[in-house]
């Protein structure tokens, strides 16, 4: 387990985390991080100058990604404006076993290192026709239906804006066609049944996965400003004519890699 032997305090372990990387990298702080979700590996290489990188699991309580699709390295960039940014290219998620606080450690560590910003993707079954596999779509609320939270005890945190005005306008600036949606996690890993489908379409879903909502909670609680973009890999079970696979959700990244990786870049060029 890849706490073992490391403090139990899950805030404690973050920021031994993050002293690790300001560290080992010779950095004063984080300024953002940018977790990558399926589909989204090739943005990596278009968000600033590389100052170094590493393994994920060589820093304090990471756990190596084990979804074919994610990578495993943490790297440092500088942005065109002298920012700082940290790049997860790939993260934890809760079917994986860990629990939940493992899901959030990238986050939370990211926060410790002085990250005010966090820029969260994910890729995910789309319920709006109007946005075929492809569409990159903007997260303007979600709806967590894993039963679980990372926060313990009375942390009575509001809620009420999860994902930043001002970054969803900073990333319109980049691509104004950019759509918003309402995500809505389920815990996984089989994808989600037709019926499912429909709930979350009833609920007010327009998006359906399995990260991201867990993360945004994290990080709205340690006061960092949160900015969620979906790419939608397939439309959700009972809309697309086909069964889902995971190949799909790494072949749609594929085809979408030249623009995602002109949008985060544009974002990060404008943090």
């Amino acid at each position: 387990m890849p706490n073992v032997g490391l403090p139990s305090d899950p805030y404690a372990l973050a920021k031994l985390a993050a002293a690790a990387i300001l560290e080992r990298f010779d950095i004063p702080q984080v300024d953002a991080a940018f977790v990558l979700g399926s589909g989204w590996s090739a943005a990596a290489d278009n968000l600033g100058e590389l100052m170094g990188s590493c393994e994920l699991a060589e820093l304090p309580g990471c756990a190596p990604p084990t979804v074919v699709g994610h990578g495993g390295e943490l790297r440092i960039v500088s942005t065109s404006r002298g920012k700082i940014g940290a790049i997860f290219t790939g993260r934890t998620h809760l079917y994986e076993g860990f629990g939940v606080d493992q899901v959030v450690h990238g986050v939370r560590s990211a926060i410790a290192a002085g990250a005010a910003v966090i820029v969260l993707t994910n890729g995910c079954g789309g319920l709006n026709p109007q946005w075929p596999p492809g569409s990159t779509v903007l997260i303007r609320d979600f709806i967590n239906l894993t039963g679980t939270s990372p926060l313990l005890g009375a942390r009575f945190i509001d809620m009420s804006m999860p994902y930043s005005a001002r970054l969803r306008d900073l990333a319109r600036s980049v691509d104004p066609d950019l759509p918003e949606g309402v995500y809505v996690q389920f815990r996984g890993p089989q994808f989600e049944t037709p019926a499912e489908v429909r709930m979350a379409g009833v609920l007010g879903g327009d998006l359906v996965g399995m990260s991201t909502t867990l993360e945004t909670i994290a990080a709205s609680e340690l006061g960092a400003e949160v900015l969620g973009i979906s790419l939608v890999t397939n439309l959700a079970a009972g809309i697309s004519p086909h069964p889902l696979s995971h190949e799909e959700v790494l072949e749609a990244g594929r085809e979408a890699g030249p623009r995602l990786r002109r949008l985060l870049g544009g974002i990060a060029a404008a943090l």
